[in-house]
């Protein structure tokens, strides 16, 4: 990772509170407010996890199978992604971690019509397993954390190295 990337992860990680208009965690899931559609949430979400060099291994639209049986649900797609890089050092530390990947990330339109993204958060996936000191956690925070407040920036899905933070572009 070179520095301009590094130095992008930790202004993100040190300002991602200002950069949501709503988050909340539940019991070991981050959720946070999206500023677009969910499809558009999800395509951006997409394009980002792929420009970062991870592999998505499946987009399910849970709506569209719904409809499939003849049921509504609002919009709802989940992307499943990941990479050995991430995964195994989790998994070195407890292999049961395997359970709980690849990385998940949900997409939904709740019934005011907000959109909100949601993964499990790596530290309650490493306590879980009985694996709270896994030195693998920091990272995958930090980069469950920058990957989904890139989705917040106006180019961010668009330029590799760059992010707009609060009209400051950083490059």
């Amino acid at each position: 990772m070179n520095y301009r990337r590094l130095l992008l992860l930790a202004m993100l990680a040190f300002s991602a509170p200002s950069l949501h208009a709503a988050e909340k965690s539940g019991e070991g899931m981050i959720e946070r407010q999206s500023p677009y559609s969910t499809q558009a949430t999800i395509e951006r979400a997409e394009q980002l996890i792929l420009q970062k060099g991870l592999k998505i291994f499946a987009r399910i639209d849970h709506s569209a199978a719904a409809a499939s049986i003849g049921q509504t649900l609002a919009p709802t797609q989940l992307l499943i992604f990941g990479n050995a890089q991430g995964g195994t050092p989790l998994m070195q530390c407890a292999q049961s971690i395997g359970i709980d990947l690849p990385l998940k990330l949900l997409v939904w339109e709740d019934k005011q019509n907000r959109v909100w993204l949601a993964y499990n958060d790596p530290a309650w996936i490493a306590a879980r397993h009985h694996a709270n000191d896994c030195p693998a956690v920091a990272g995958m925070s930090t980069m469950l954390n920058a990957l989904t407040c890139l989705l917040y920036t106006s180019d961010a899905a668009d330029e590799e190295d760059s992010v707009d933070l609060g009209g400051r572009r950083i490059i």
